[in-house]
């Protein structure tokens, strides 16, 4: 009786030590599963999906993205959205959630520096003289309320003294990413975008010169409340190694 207790609780240890094994497994096998959700400024969408494709290829970690305006995007920030990192196209974005104790401060980092172009899918534009033309009569630009893309071409058609003479022709975007849809639909002949999204459209586009605008300085962080920081920090890692900047130089970003 006693041999058969004592088979029996054998057994049972048994079990248990392979149940565990197996559980242990399938833990670990769904910790490395987890994604990494970023909060994207719209200029990164093809930029950053080539790289979140990448960096899934080295490391088998997806990255999910949410591409917006940055100023929308932050204040998801600030309701507690489900965010690991936040990559903004305008710094002062980063440093309110910071002063806010929403960021890892050492893990801001500046990415790239963003440009903007004059973009249209038929019209050739080789000048912003050309807004003025009564052949262009809707013109798109991201809405400067809340969209850095759409900031800098408030200031390059100011500063151009362009700006009071076409608002007639203004159409807004959500964000520069919308901005281009627009254009891209019909809604608009012309439309003020990212050069990182002009590069690989079929679109035609003209470069505006960069002192007609502040400088687009882009900068990402991990979020405070992520339940996974360090993939957090090895994603952010990534946009800034070697082969991270190569793809950000694909989309015409001025590397920092």
């Amino acid at each position: 009786m006693i041999k058969k207790f004592e088979l029996i609780q054998k057994f049972l240890v048994l079990f248990i030590t392979i149940l565990f094994f197996i559980t242990g497994c399938g833990s670990k096998s769904e910790t490395n599963s987890k994604k990494i959700y970023i909060a994207a400024a719209s200029d990164l969408h093809d930029a950053f999906t080539e790289l979140g494709k990448n960096y899934k290829e080295d490391t088998g970690n997806e990255v999910v993205f949410n591409f917006g305006s940055t100023g929308l995007l932050a204040e998801q920030v600030k309701q507690g959205a489900k965010i690991d990192i936040f990559a903004a196209a305008d710094k002062r974005y980063i440093d309110d959630l910071e002063k806010e104790g929403l960021i890892v401060s050492d893990t801001i980092k500046m990415y790239g520096i963003g440009r903007i172009v004059l973009w249209s899918k038929e019209k050739n534009v080789s000048g912003l003289e050309d807004l003025l033309s009564p052949k262009i009569s809707k013109i798109a630009i991201a809405n400067p309320n809340h969209a850095p893309y759409g900031i800098a071409a408030k200031q390059v058609l100011v500063n151009s003294g362009l700006w009071d003479k076409i608002q007639p022709k203004l159409v807004f975007g959500e964000n520069v990413k919308g901005t281009q849809q627009l254009a891209e639909t019909g809604n608009a002949d012309v439309a003020i975008v990212a050069l990182s999204l002009a590069v690989g459209s079929n679109g035609k586009y003209k470069l505006i010169s960069s002192e007609l605008h502040k400088s687009l300085k882009q900068f990402m962080a991990v979020i405070k409340s992520s339940k996974q920081k360090e993939r957090a920090k090895d994603f952010v890692n990534f946009v800034v190694s070697a082969e991270g900047r190569t793809i950000m130089k694909k989309y015409g970003f001025i590397l920092p």
